[in-house]
């Protein structure tokens, strides 16, 4: 048995979990219909977002990368340099373009327009990972992992900022988070807006890998005092990606199979899909067998299918809850 509390720490509510390395917390309240299925060896190694017409798009290898209804794969767009990606409610896809340090829109007849580029003259970091709520504000965030000599954002202390962004309908930029986080990294807005979470994943020796829950103003900015831990995943690698279901549970990208020491451990497999409820509670978890699990996103013709990157490889595995996509919207199924 894999004592979850004990490598990953606890829920915010103190509760420990224990269970094994891949059946589910409890198997009353199972999530998964089955064992997750290896779909692709290479070429997923984030972003993924599901289009109903053309299929799944996901960012590996330096570009945004295509996996049509039937299965075949192709490269839509190269030299990318993209992680996040998502589709607004237009269709339209929305990419986090990390290399170039930027949020950009792929257009419908094929053009590109960027959102946004920097705050305050300085240039963003690397955009990583995005969502988007029901008026079509687009929150951000912007970590920087690896080399950190070209960051120019900092405040007016100057000190270096990771932070969270949110772009309005009307193109203006808004810092909403700045150190209330390590280092941010995936995050997703409820469907009714009033909440907001963001994955603290510092790679660092000894940096944050917790996810935390803000509540949301109706004007889109957030409540800093509501910051509540949701849970701690300790030493191993911290969460990532993630998405909400029709029923409000997250999906949480996290873990290690194998440790990268010093500064992240891996005494047991934890590398999967964690499944929370909103209050925090570990529902479920499903062991993904190769490192590291980066993010997932709800495809499949009713939604029902969870696509999962990790390390590059791609894996899908059935749920009995529907996701919640921003497109196709919720409303058309």
């Amino acid at each position: 048995m894999l004592v979850l509390s004990a490598i990953l720490g606890m829920t915010s509510a103190g509760t420990a979990f224990a269970q094994d390395a891949v059946s589910p917390v409890n198997s009353s309240l199972a999530i998964f219909t089955g064992h997750p299925k290896l779909l692709q060896e290479r070429g997923a190694g984030e972003g993924p977002a599901w289009h109903p017409e053309k299929g799944l798009f996901t960012s590996g290898e330096g570009n945004i990368n295509l996996r049509s209804l039937n299965g075949e794969t192709s490269v839509y767009q190269t030299d990318s340099g993209s992680n996040g990606l998502m589709f607004d409610r237009e269709g339209r896809l929305v990419v986090c373009e990390a290399v170039r340090r930027r949020i950009v829109r792929l257009e419908l007849d094929g053009s590109k327009t960027v959102l946004a580029d920097g705050f305050d003259g300085m240039k963003f970091n690397q955009p990583n990972d995005l969502s988007i709520d029901s008026v079509g504000r687009i929150y951000f965030t912007d970590p920087q992992y690896g080399d950190r000599s070209n960051m120019e954002l900092v405040d007016e202390a100057g000190k270096h900022v990771e932070g969270v962004y949110r772009i309005d309908p009307d193109g203006t930029v808004s810092r909403i988070i700045a150190h209330e986080v390590d280092r941010p990294n995936g995050l997703v807005v409820t469907a009714d807006d009033r909440s907001l979470f963001v994955a603290d994943n510092n790679n660092g020796l000894g940096g944050a890998r917790k996810l935390w829950r803000f509540d949301l103003k109706a004007n889109g900015s957030v409540d800093l005092s509501s910051q509540t831990l949701v849970h701690d995943w300790g030493t191993t690698r911290g969460p990532d990606g993630m998405k909400l279901d029709q029923q409000g549970r997250l999906y949480v990208a996290a873990g290690l199979n194998e440790p990268h020491l010093p500064q992240e451990t891996a005494e047991q497999p934890t590398a999967g899909i964690y499944v929370f409820s909103q209050e925090g509670k570990l529902l479920d978890y499903l062991r993904i067998p190769r490192d590291e699990t980066t993010n997932c996103a709800f495809g499949g013709d009713d939604l029902k299918t969870l696509f999962v990157t990790a390390g590059g490889t791609l894996w899908s595995v059935q749920t009995v809850a529907a996701g919640a996509p921003v497109f196709p919207s919720r409303s058309s199924k």
